[in-house]
């Protein structure tokens, strides 16, 4: 496929896990009408996410919904997708060494299934009180080409972008449930902290990679948690090529990903010009 249109969603998805699966039908419907091939759901899309960090699951309603990822829920949205490639968060419910066990998942899917999954590596704040940590990074075929997916806090960190855009990623899908700030509140989302930071993030994973980042995120209020919206697809040169803001909506751009990333590398290639003996990769003792 030479020319991919990106779509990154900025929505909000409560607890209600039927309500969620009666609503995106409409939304995957837009994002067909807008010519998506690729749809970028926020983190928590199935379930929600949590209302509190500090004290996850103490909050009326305690913890997430979680499904399994041969469950009928996510079934349900690759049958919605068709051909189109969705990928989309949730509370995922496992079995490891006989332990029942939550991971904060994203998922990966076209009408034909499941075609890739992440389990969030880094956990902020009381997330590791609701969920286990995930263990790799790793990149996948699909229709769209090949695609990573980060959760959140994971794009914070520098190596974990790198990673996907090692292992061959030209896109990489952040999904998010990322809040203005809990500790130091402003009264206008352009000024908060976590807003900047969001931003931020996204365009210097996608700068310092040289590939496409399509980020989408939540919006509205559950619990203590005001989320920031602000859904966006970046360019391998760390431009932001479209924006919803804060509100919901879509943002959409097309290009020849495969083409515009060899183009950005064509000069300077962060990837090839790498100079591993130099890095330290742990803490000094």
């Amino acid at each position: 496929m030479s020319s991919v249109t990106m779509a990154a969603v900025a929505a909000h998805f409560g607890r209600d896990v039927e309500r969620t699966l009666a609503k995106l039908p409409g939304i995957i419907s837009q994002a067909r009408e807008r010519g998506a091939d690729l749809l970028v759901l926020p983190d928590a899309t199935i379930g929600g996410y949590l209302g509190d960090l500090r004290h996850p699951g103490g909050e009326e309603g305690g913890l997430p919904a979680a499904v399994e990822i041969d469950g009928p829920e996510v079934a349900a949205v690759a049958a919605m997708s068709g051909d189109m490639t969705v990928c989309f968060g949730l509370s995922e419910r496992a079995v490891i060494d006989g332990e029942d066990v939550r991971f904060n998942t994203a998922v990966c899917v076209t009408g034909d299934g499941v075609i890739g999954t992440h389990r969030k590596v880094h956990l902020p704040l009381g997330e590791s009180e609701a969920y286990r940590a995930g263990d790799e990074f790793v990149a996948f075929d699909s229709p769209v080409g090949r695609v990573g997916m980060l959760i959140d806090f994971d794009k914070t960190f520098p190596e974990a972008a790198r990673t996907l855009a090692l292992d061959g990623a030209e896109v990489i899908a952040c999904l998010s449930a990322w809040p203005a700030s809990v500790t130091d509140r402003s009264d206008r989302i352009r000024n908060d902290r976590q807003a900047h930071l969001f931003d931020l993030y996204d365009c210097a994973r996608a700068a310092e990679n040289q590939v496409y980042l399509v980020s989408s995120n939540q919006t509205g209020v559950l619990g203590g948690l005001r989320f920031l919206g602000q859904a966006k697809v970046v360019d391998p040169a760390g431009e932001i090529v479209a924006k919803t803001w804060a509100k919901g909506g879509l943002a959409v751009a097309e290009a020849d990903v495969s083409a515009s990333v060899a183009r950005a590398r064509r000069s300077l290639d962060h990837i090839h010009q790498r100079a591993e003996h130099a890095y330290r990769l742990t803490t000094r003792a």
